[in-house]
């Protein structure tokens, strides 16, 4: 019950907490907040698709591999 009655008020403050990010960003950037918003989806979209791509060759366990195989050749 302890920890139900921390993590309310903080879900209550994230909302609130990015659109005072997103409205400052705009103000300091001389835009709308609309503007500000949708562009910031798309460039999450443009790095989610470009983590997705090279991600895979970036794997912990897949350079660990060829670290270990470097180092002993």
């Amino acid at each position: 019950m302890l920890m139900l009655s921390l993590i309310r008020p903080l879900a209550a403050v994230v909302p609130w907490t990015l659109k005072l990010g997103t409205w400052a960003l705009a103000r300091s950037l001389c835009m709308p907040e609309p503007v500000v918003h949708e562009t910031s989806v798309f460039v999450f979209a443009h790095v989610q698709t470009f983590e997705n791509k090279v991600g895979k060759s970036l794997c912990p366990r897949r350079l660990l591999r060829r670290l270990r195989a470097w180092l002993h050749s």
